[in-house]
């Protein structure tokens, strides 16, 4: 019912779809929004197929092929648009890799000679859908190293200008899909890249006294080094190294597996109140946020923002649902609404969704509002 009005939206009341009665990008990303929670929810593969003119100059001739031939092929449940201002996508919930291949060259098949047929890229989601596709994952074994993506340029034969045999699921070096996922990677916004630099450079400049301070206590609260570092699943899944003042023992990631069973947050993260491992001079720190202040490092570089979802280890990460893996569409941050609500005291669900709450909510003004709401926070030392 829904993805049949969501349909009806797009396709109007006509049956022949025209180029000017495709959706446009913004009802396109919507329903693509939309189908992402409907897969998420039903476990169901959702692909996308997008296509792109071959040539500037056979732009026009393209577009008048969709919109004649494009519409015809969809089924009920689908749905197209234009994705942006040069490619149009079909969109195809319950369908794996293998089909919208066949669906993007079944539409190829009906390009006439005159008008060379279009680049066609197929999105896959989830990226899971991949490795039940091709039976494996991604070169380097990362899970974070998703399959590379490019677009795949339908073979034409000399003779008849019509597309030769293109195989699809076990073929890797004749069809490639990229994870849908990176669609909703969103790029920062220059207003939001503008106040992590002043604010990170403001923010290092100002507390570089006190920084001397905090590490000669670290060094003296116990042996080990003056940082923690440990790679984090950035912005799109992208491992990273976050920095922090140590406030554990030098074994603690050693003595992690046996502190399991008093873990006292659900889902996949990690978290113990009172935590045998934290030194004296640590505790202070964690409660007053103090040992985050070398993030501000990562924020200059670019690796995290000011403001967004705090980055999970990557092993951590990596045990997400697939609905908790939305809080990646952004660059993860120093604060964000989880840190001014509920710190430790929300179930982990909860935290997420108060991330998926940011994204969708990021502004100038919500960015600047929780800057100043976690500065308070951080002196009641609320939560750890």
């Amino acid at each position: 019912m829904i993805l049949e009005a969501i349909t009806a939206a797009f396709r109007g009341t006509g049956r022949r779809l025209r180029p000017a009665a495709l959706g446009t990008p913004a009802q396109t990303r919507w329903v693509l929004s939309v189908m992402r929670s409907a897969a998420d929810r039903t476990g169901q593969p959702l692909s996308v197929v997008v296509f792109r003119p071959r040539t500037r100059s056979a732009t026009a001739a393209t577009w008048e092929v969709f919109g004649r031939e494009l519409p015809p092929r969809l089924r009920a449940t689908d749905s197209a648009g234009w994705l942006d201002a040069h490619r149009i996508a079909a969109i195809l919930p319950f369908t794996p890799t293998a089909g919208a291949w066949k669906v993007a060259e079944d539409i190829c098949r009906l390009f006439p000679a005159t008008v060379p047929q279009p680049l066609v890229e197929v999105l896959t989601y989830p990226s899971g859908d991949l490795e039940i596709e091709w039976g494996a994952r991604s070169r380097g074994g990362d899970p974070f190293d998703l399959l590379a993506g490019g677009s795949i340029n339908l073979p034409m034969s000399a003779s008849d200008h019509t597309p030769v045999e293109v195989r699809h699921p076990g073929a890797r070096e004749d069809c490639r899909a990229t994870p849908l996922e990176s669609e909703f990677h969103r790029c920062m916004p220059v207003f939001k890249r503008a106040v992590d630099v002043l604010g990170a450079g403001l923010g290092l400049l100002i507390l570089l006294p006190a920084l001397p301070v905090v590490a000669l206590a670290v060094k003296l609260s116990s042996p080990g080094p003056l940082f923690f570092k440990q790679r984090r699943a950035g912005w799109g899944g992208r491992p990273f190294l976050m920095w922090k003042f140590r406030t554990m023992v030098a074994d603690a990631e050693a003595r992690k597996a046996e502190l399991m069973a008093l873990n006292e947050q659900d889902g996949p993260a990690f978290k113990i109140k009172r935590d045998p491992r934290v030194t004296t001079v640590g505790r202070f720190l964690r409660t007053t946020s103090i040992d985050e202040l070398p993030q501000l490092w990562n924020v200059l570089m670019g690796d995290m923002s000011l403001v967004g979802p705090r980055p999970l280890p990557v092993a951590e990460a990596e045990r997400c649902e697939q609905w908790q893996r939305r809080r990646l569409d952004v660059v993860p941050g120093l604060t964000c609404i989880w840190q001014v609500r509920g710190r430790s005291a929300v179930t982990f669900d909860e935290w997420v969704r108060m991330d998926l709450e940011y994204i969708e909510r990021q502004s100038l003004a919500v960015d600047l509002g929780l800057i100043a709401q976690t500065v308070p926070t951080m002196v009641r030392r609320k939560g750890g």
